[in-house]
């Protein structure tokens, strides 16, 4: 197998460089974007590993004033990405590597967003034009190196960001949010324990299917989410079986940028309540969406026959239409270790209506392809709970 076939640089939707090793460029990747004093933004558990050791070190030998902020939860809080900013600010930094999953990621890149802001955090929140509130001038740049292959979060223009007040999930969103360079480098994932392997791998495969179940008119987006699911099909089992399987982890990584690129064209049940879920629970994200994923399935099953009929071709799978995706999803889940019911992973239903509600407000559920009331989302969240398809 040679893996200098896959070592290439990408320029959509953002500046990519894609292969094993390339974080030895990490250096001339800030330094391209005029950095000279980064601040590394990770999570706890990575800082801990000896990569994030030779990262610092990389930069600090290449003359980068290189710092370390690891102080962020599972799902970064509005509070973390302001002691962030105090830390950016207190090392007079000039540019973030947000370096990690998708909470590192998100929390990097809120961290640059805010560095030159005078109005608060949730002021930002993606609802009307409140991106037009953005100072892009007091922006910092971004380099982006995911050390999973899931939420994508290294080619999107927003944030999840956890308001711990209001116990709701908050969308951070303006354009320039966009980390201006990524490095895609699959030796970073071969630590990866195969849990997270699956529950993240399966955050990119919600991504690629929602998008392409989503009602909007965007074609590229439609035929991005396909290849994706495609990758995901081909070397998620893979890289859970074998984690230092390089080759599949690349292709992971891959399918993960692809889904995050495709739900431009919007995403749909399974984020509206997930969403809501890891608020309320601090729940994995993408784990939310692995065991979700059937029942949203099937709960759309009226509004996605079409798509459905061309997924199963596209996959080759054994069963035609709706019935041969959904057999592949639960195959899946089973293959790599997912639980079957919320219930599993400790989820309980003493705030189900408050989830129904909380689901119908968040803004995916405006591009699921069948509309739900409150009601019925709680009637969904109820299904996935008691694992009753």
């Amino acid at each position: 197998m040679d893996l200098n076939q896959y070592r290439m640089n990408w320029n959509y939707p953002t500046s990519i460089r894609v292969g094993a090793g390339r974080i030895v460029e990490l250096p001339a990747a800030c330094r391209t974007l005029g950095m000279s004093a980064p601040l590394l933004v990770t999570d706890p558990g990575l800082a801990a590993l000896p990569l994030i050791d030779r990262a610092l070190l990389q930069c600090r030998d290449d003359g980068l004033k290189t710092e370390l902020f690891a102080a962020i939860k599972g799902n970064p809080t509005g509070q973390n990405v302001m002691d962030g900013v105090a830390a950016f600010k207190a090392g007079g930094h000039d540019g973030v590597i947000a370096f990690g999953g998708g909470s590192a990621l998100d929390a990097g890149k809120a961290i640059a967003l805010m560095v030159g802001q005078s109005r608060p955090l949730w002021d930002f929140e993606d609802v009307g034009d409140n991106a037009g509130r953005v100072d892009v001038t007091g922006m910092a740049p971004v380099v982006a190196v995911p050390t999973t292959a899931g939420t994508g979060s290294e080619v999107g223009r927003a944030s999840v960001i956890t308001d711990e007040a209001e116990h709701v999930k908050r969308i951070i969103f303006h354009p320039r949010m966009l980390p201006a360079l990524v490095i895609l480098d699959p030796q970073l994932c071969l630590g990866l324990p195969a849990k997270i392997t699956a529950a993240t791998g399966m955050d990119a495969l919600s991504h690629s299917l929602e998008a392409y179940c989503s009602p909007l008119f965007h074609p590229m987006a439609e035929g991005i989410a396909l290849e994706g699911m495609r990758l995901v099909q081909q070397y998620l089992p893979r890289a859970v079986a074998k984690g230092s399987d390089v080759e599949a982890r690349l292709h992971m990584l891959v399918a993960s940028s692809m889904g995050a690129t495709a739900f431009q064209r919007g995403l749909g049940a399974m984020h509206a309540l997930a969403h809501p879920l890891g608020a309320l629970y601090d729940a994995h994200h993408g784990l939310l969406n692995a065991v979700l994923m059937p029942y949203v399935l099937q709960a759309n099953q009226s509004g996605i026959g079409p798509q459905m009929e061309r997924l199963a071709r596209y996959l080759n799978l054994a069963k035609p239409g709706f019935a041969g995706v959904l057999d592949w999803v639960l195959q899946l889940r089973s293959e790599i270790g997912i639980p079957h019911s919320l219930s599993e992973i400790g989820i309980d239903d003493t705030r189900i209506d408050q989830v129904g509600l909380m689901a119908e407000a968040d803004p995916s559920a405006g591009t699921n392809p069948v509309g739900f009331s409150a009601s019925e989302y709680s009637q969904l969240f109820g299904r996935a709970l008691r694992g009753q398809l």
